[in-house]
């Protein structure tokens, strides 16, 4: 009864202070049953008024007995010491408790808000009440404070997080943090799902056109495959032709990834990964065609990256790469000190504090641009030293900083145009590569371009 009393008292906010309390009733208890049974000082003062009195008073001191005062104190004696014997017990047992016993560990089974705020998921874990949670004296505090260090020497949990260092204890994985909307997850480890890796090494190509576009766009691949896509060798060259592709996350997905597999066994010219493919993602569409190049196409001399929807003279890309340099080499429309846009309703938008400098580095414009093989591998090891923001091309430029290496203008000016040219003959036959408009009828256009004879 003595332990469930002091455990229970151990629980509360306020258990020395009771414990005190109840000491002081217990010696209150013990004064007032010491006391003597009869007052020998009150009955002789009343003897002797008695006395005074006459015969009556006569009569009544004839009737009154002397009392006993050995016996009466032998008596009060043994009560005393029972009750002093009783006194040192219960003083003893508390203090016994409170020094051997883990008050701390007895509260919480007397506490039942504390397993409410702090459910145990393990019967490994040794639990500890936080101190904030127990108002008591400092004395009483500093006793707890000794007793669990040197009972729980093996676990070390600090009184504030309540979390455990216990190895054998299975960690949580943090949870995803997106790296925000102006920068995307490279380096990362991303995976082929469809792959030709045999392609450069079957073919042994000059120069490889890598052409990023989405998975459900069969129409613009199937126009390229008519058009500039078509020619394999030109001036003695071999061209090769790669479509990268991502992940599409749209509705249909299954049925589109059926006949993708299908257009690949078809053509052999499709390259898929693991990123979800849109806009966002095209520095990371880009790294990935660097990954591929350096992998599997690093026996090649050249390759242009170029969109979908570009105009291509391939003879003319021939001719100059004939007599470009061979290595830390990228050419195409190079940007110089472009100004780095500040407003969020741009497409191309970067705050202060994801890119603090007021100008962009040099670098080739994502529309079309050619580089040597030995580029691709120096690139992905930039992009390790590189924050990756979205704008892909600025991205590149920006790990050609990081390299010490600047993207090249080509040997003429009017080789890659940014913004659409109406088609003419003679103009397109001087030009590299060029956008075109959007309801412009580009297999006309190659028809009329790739017929035999003089172009002006």
């Amino acid at each position: 009864m003595i332990v469930r009393l002091v455990c229970c008292l151990s629980s509360c906010d306020s258990c020395f202070p009771l414990i005190q309390m109840t000491l002081k009733a217990v010696s209150s208890l013990q004064m007032k049953s010491i006391k003597p049974p009869f007052d020998r000082q009150g009955s002789s003062n009343m003897l002797e008024s008695v006395r005074t009195t006459g015969g009556q008073s006569q009569r009544l001191t004839d009737t009154v007995k002397p009392v006993d005062d050995s016996s009466s104190s032998r008596m009060w004696c043994c009560s005393s010491r029972r009750r002093s014997f009783l006194f040192v017990l219960v003083f003893s047992g508390v203090v016994f408790i409170i020094y051997y016993t883990n008050i701390m560990g007895m509260a919480m089974d007397w506490n039942p808000d504390w397993w409410l705020q702090h459910p145990a998921n393990s019967t490994t874990h040794r639990w500890l009440v936080p101190s904030e949670t127990l108002n008591m004296d400092e004395a009483l505090a500093e006793m707890l404070n000794s007793s669990i260090t040197t009972t729980s020497s093996s676990v070390s949990v600090p009184a504030e997080t309540n979390q455990s260092n216990n190895d054998s204890v299975p960690t949580t994985p943090p949870p995803y943090v997106s790296p925000g909307p102006y920068l995307v997850e490279y380096p990362y480890q991303y995976h082929f799902i469809m792959n030709e890796p045999q392609k450069c090494a079957e073919q042994k190509p000059f120069v490889v056109l890598m052409v990023p576009v989405a998975p459900q766009n069969r129409a613009h691949r199937d126009v390229v495959r008519k058009t500039w896509g078509s020619e394999s060798v030109v001036l003695d060259k071999v061209v090769t032709v790669i479509f990268l592709l991502g992940l599409y996350t749209g509705e249909g997905g299954e049925q589109l990834r059926e006949q993708l597999l299908q257009e690949s066994n078809e053509h052999r010219d499709l390259i898929q990964s693991d990123f979800v493919d849109c806009y966002k993602n095209l520095t990371i569409k880009t790294m990935v065609m660097m990954e591929w190049l350096d992998a599997y196409c690093s026996n090649a001399s050249y390759a242009m990256k170029i969109d979908s929807d570009m105009f291509l003279n391939v003879p003319r890309l021939v001719t100059m790469l004939s007599n470009a340099p061979k290595s830390n080499y990228m050419t195409g429309y190079v940007e110089r000190g472009a100004i780095v846009q500040r407003n969020p309703r741009s497409k191309w938008c970067l705050p202060r504090e994801v890119f603090p400098r007021s100008h962009y580095p040099r670098y080739a414009l994502g529309l079309g641009y050619v580089l040597t093989l030995d580029l691709p591998k120096k690139l992905l090891e930039g992009a390790k030293h590189v924050k990756a923001v979205y704008i892909e091309d600025v991205y590149l430029g920006l790990c050609m900083e990081h390299l010490g290496i600047n993207p090249t203008d080509p040997p003429d000016w009017n080789y890659f145009h940014v913004f659409a040219v109406p088609y003419n003959r003679c103009t397109f036959s001087k030009l590299i590569a060029t956008t075109t408009f959007t309801q412009a009828d580009r297999m006309a256009m190659w028809a009329d371009f790739s017929k035999p004879g003089p172009y002006c």
